[in-house]
């Protein structure tokens, strides 16, 4: 499938400006300016942004407790995400719910979750009202390795089997659920073999690669429409720890340095100049619009307000 060369340079932003998202959340972090945890995306931005740049604003997802690039690559306002982290009032969620709870309805963006694998049955409800709707519609549902093994991944698919749901399942295997390696969760070497149990098919792509995902997520959306439910797995890798407490003491330094020569990034860039799609000139003018944007969203969640004390028990339903 041919892409054109605006929707190419517009993933190529989106990737940046994921990258630079989460380098300053790290930072801040550091700082002791965001509170809680946070999961950084960095090293699997072809995945997200590839996937959610082949759907259309009326397109749904659900997230993963690692969703800066599902909320980014879906398009969700920078300064208000940004602002979230920060705990600010103008973020998504008020500056009440962090990292893992940013959601834009607007957007079709259904939600990070705390909760491994529990992003699962919520694309299921949301697959049953699409189809019960008759609405024109698909539902991406993001989930990591380690929640392939959680009892809602597997009552999910079936259901979704069960009732012929237009959801696609996409796995992001970076390879460790947390610091267990799927090597020592599971037997197969594939998530995508679980989709025969199902009666559905599976798919594995090199989740490294933003053509291959964007280009797989357009074919998989055809097919759901009309048939029910696909599962994609995209073989990935994050850079960073589980989290920010996480001291990668399971991990080699090699291992790492490998998968950072596959930055997604720089393999969209070599793409891009090497086919004569986009100059070297353009895409460093690109870089630069990323980045500043990026800045222009810490400005903006720096000069925001923190929610006030009388609004403690808005937005609370337990």
């Amino acid at each position: 499938m041919t892409i054109n060369k605006t929707i190419l340079e517009t993933m190529y932003k989106k990737m940046f400006h994921v990258r630079k998202f989460e380098e300053k959340v790290a930072h801040f972090f550091s700082m002791g300016m965001v509170h809680g945890t946070t999961h950084l995306y960095v090293g699997e931005e072809a995945t997200g942004v590839g996937a959610c740049s082949a759907l259309e604003d009326k397109d749904l997802i659900t997230s993963t407790h690692r969703g800066h690039g599902h909320c980014i690559g879906k398009g969700i306002d920078l300064n208000r995400m940004m602002a979230e982290l920060l705990g600010k009032a103008t973020g998504y969620c008020k500056g009440k719910g962090g990292s893992m709870h940013i959601a834009d309805l607007s957007r079709g963006n259904l939600g990070a979750n705390g909760v491994v694998g529990g992003g699962m049955p919520i694309a299921v409800g949301a697959g049953l009202t699409v189809q019960m709707k008759k609405l024109d519609q698909v539902v991406v549902c993001f989930f990591g390795d380690g929640a392939a093994n959680e009892g809602s991944f597997h009552e999910s698919l079936n259901l979704a089997s069960v009732w012929n749901l237009p959801i696609i399942f996409i796995c992001e295997n970076n390879l460790y659920g947390m610091s267990v390696p799927t090597s020592k969760s599971m037997k197969i070497q594939n998530v995508a073999d679980r989709a025969a149990a199902y009666g559905i098919p599976g798919k594995i792509i090199d989740g490294n690669d933003v053509i291959a995902v964007y280009n797989t997520v357009m074919e998989a959306k055809t097919y759901v429409k009309k048939n029910g439910p696909m599962l994609i797995e995209a073989k990935t890798y994050r850079w960073m720890g589980h989290s920010k407490s996480d001291a990668n003491v399971y991990r080699s330094r090699e291992e790492i340095a490998a998968w950072r020569e596959r930055c997604p990034i720089q393999r969209l860039k070599k793409y891009l100049t090497e086919n004569g799609i986009s100059t070297t000139g353009e895409l460093d003018a690109i870089e630069k619009q990323a980045t500043e944007e990026i800045e222009q969203a810490v400005e903006f969640a720096q000069a925001s307000p923190y929610p006030s004390i009388d609004t403690i028990m808005e937005d609370v339903y337990a």
